[in-house]
Order: C-alpha cells, then structure tokens, then sequence
C-alpha cells in the first residue's frame, strides 16, 4: 500500500469494492459517491 499517506492526521482513503472510486474523508462515508456501492478503508487488507 505504497500510495496509502502513513500520517495522515485523521483523514483515510476508502475505497468502493463496485466500481473502484477512491473517496478521502475523516470517518467512514458510508457508502461510494459515485455509485452508491461498499467502500472499505484502503489501510485494512482485503482477504
């Protein structure tokens, strides 16, 4: 996760598991912006 900021003071990447969007935001959106799809938090892997 190299495109992932380490310190990022409270702000994280999400991104939508439907169409790919990456959203920044402080807490969990909910869900995508553009679609409507699940996001997950970038930091946590996918299994």
């Amino acid at each position: 996760m190299r495109d992932v900021e380490p310190n990022a003071d409270g702000v994280r990447s999400y991104e939508c598991l439907q169409c790919g969007t990456i959203t920044t935001a402080e807490g969990n959106p909910g869900k995508c912006p553009a679609c409507g799809g699940e996001i997950r938090n970038r930091r946590m892997p996918i299994e």
